[in-house]
């Protein structure tokens, strides 16, 4: 009880940062003894609705959170964030969307790696500044021979700078 006379809900494993038995989870959890339960992960992966999953395999919302939460289904999930994208583009022909979301959601799909952390890409390169970083004996030669330093064309090279001077990739 706190000292207003109010008793506190309960801690969920979940937000006390304790780490959920295995065992006693899986004796426990109907989602654990469905005979789908690699259908009912995958799908909770790949961001379909808890709520479809629940209908689609006669199960509880509750039962698919405590689930994923002590399976860490939760954080696959948050780096499967590809395949909520390719849901939204993939609808995008079978609704009303404006071209916005649909180029706001292939541009985020882009940056998103295979490992699911969000990428920014660099396009364009300012050749003036790394001259700049180029050092006297470094202009020199350059001068005299048309020679770039080593780190000058690894960083152009780095950032994909294509054969016609554009970004590449």
């Amino acid at each position: 009880m706190t000292s207003t006379g109010r008793t506190r809900p309960a801690k969920s494993r979940e937000s006390d940062g304790k780490p959920v038995s295995q065992g006693r989870h899986e004796y426990r959890c109907s989602i654990c003894a469905h005979p789908q339960r690699a259908a009912i992960d995958e799908s909770f992966v790949g961001w379909v609705s808890t709520t479809t999953i629940a209908k689609d395999y006669s199960v509880t919302r509750d039962a698919i959170y405590r689930h994923a939460h002590a399976l860490g289904l939760l954080e696959r999930r948050r780096r499967n964030l590809r395949a909520a994208l390719e849901r939204i583009i993939e609808k995008a022909g079978e609704v009303e969307v404006n071209a916005a979301a649909v180029v706001s959601a292939v541009s985020a799909y882009a940056r998103i790696n295979g490992r699911g952390e969000w990428v920014e890409r660099m396009e364009t390169v300012n050749l003036n500044a790394l001259f700049e970083r180029m050092s006297a004996a470094e202009l020199e030669t350059y001068a005299r021979d048309g020679r770039l330093p080593d780190w000058f064309e690894a960083a152009v090279t780095a950032r994909g700078l294509d054969s016609q001077g554009g970004s590449g990739g």
